[in-house]
């Protein structure tokens, strides 16, 4: 929470918040820029820095100016944290086969159910929840669920442990719990029935600035390997100078280059207003499959001692890992990618 202060008083978090909500109203790809690097630094802070900005974006894009003014403008005011509630224990990808329910009694909906893998579940000041407020089990998903601003103070909404992940440790993730979580009508996002599109259009905003996370770490390992390969002596000369060694710097070099320039053409789209859901899925599959390979291959530039924790990169290897998953994972991304590319075909012909 030290460093997330300190990153909130340089304005480094909620870039995106309107400016009449006391933010300052910048777009997306300004968000990359300044993801990349602090994802050079821990992707583990970035992520929880990153999760801020998924956890306020379905009350920027759907949100009315009450909403707006105290939920995204309390963020202004002091260091807070939110969270975005969509994930269940058997629902990640099947974000249809969502459990959780919200039974609308008079101007109040009761919340009952469980949410998983929420980053920042435990520090959050507030909750995005999707909830099933349909009770025909044949309603459509974009009928079928209602997104809710849930203050994390009320009773009822009981956060679990805190989980202890392969990496990105510095993130705090948990299960969540709602037990008869009384939410005021007044605190539904759009109308009832609109949530799962709400949650869905989030992630254009949100995934090229994960993409731009993969990309930081993506770079960082490449740094690590270079720097490492020009002071490694083998054979009576500097590991660099091995064509074996300086072919992996340069594949790393080329996926590095390749990602951020797909994650920044997916942030100039979505600025420019128009749908990037396309080159969102493909900058996210690929800098996270690119983040992915630079760590490994960072790992293998050190050798033993890429294998060792008093090393960077076996860090970076463990960090990387998660970019292939949450937010989408790089086989559902693909499943995007195509939809959309197939559709695209149909229009043409």
């Amino acid at each position: 929470m030290e460093v997330i202060k300190k990153a909130w008083n340089l304005g480094l978090i909620n870039t995106h918040i309107p400016q009449d909500c006391g933010g300052l109203g910048l777009g997306i790809f300004d968000a990359c820029l300044v993801t990349e690097e602090l994802a050079y630094g821990c992707t583990g802070v970035q992520t929880a820095i990153e999760a801020n900005s998924l956890g306020q974006m379905p009350v920027i894009i759907a949100g009315n100016k009450e909403q707006q003014k105290k939920y995204l403008g309390r963020m202004m005011e002091e260091p807070l944290l939110c969270a975005y509630g969509v994930t269940e224990p058997g629902a990640g990808s099947d974000v249809a086969g969502i459990k959780t329910k919200a039974v609308k009694k008079g101007n109040e909906y009761i919340i009952n159910g469980q949410k998983m893998w929420i980053t920042n579940g435990g520090v959050a000041n507030w909750y995005f929840v999707l909830a099933r407020t349909s009770t025909d089990p044949k309603t459509p998903a974009g009928k079928a669920f209602t997104g809710f601003i849930v203050d994390a103070n009320t009773p009822g909404v009981n956060p679990g442990r805190k989980e202890m992940n392969m990496g990105q440790r510095a993130s705090d993730t948990r299960g969540i719990t709602f037990e008869d979580v009384v939410v005021p009508a007044e605190n539904v996002l759009g109308e009832e029935g609109i949530g799962f599109k709400i949650a869905m259009g989030a992630f254009d905003k949100t995934r090229p600035p994960v993409a731009a996370g993969a990309v930081g770490l993506a770079q960082r390992a490449l740094d690590e390997a270079t720097k490492y390969s020009m002071e490694r002596k083998t054979m009576g000369k500097f590991i660099c100078e091995h064509q074996a060694v300086s072919f992996i710097l340069a594949d790393m070099a080329m996926g590095v280059e390749i990602a951020r320039l797909a994650t920044q053409r997916s942030a100039w789209e979505i600025d420019q207003g128009r749908r990037n859901t396309y080159y969102a899925s493909i900058a996210k599959a690929f800098a996270g499959d690119v983040a992915n390979k630079c760590a490994t291959d960072a790992v293998q530039v050190f050798g033993g001692n890429g294998f060792n924790s008093e090393y960077p990169v076996e860090k970076l290897m463990r960090d990387a890992k998660i970019y292939q998953i949450y937010e989408g994972t790089a086989q559902i991304q693909r499943l995007i990618i195509a939809r959309e590319l197939l559709a695209k075909a149909k229009q043409s012909m």
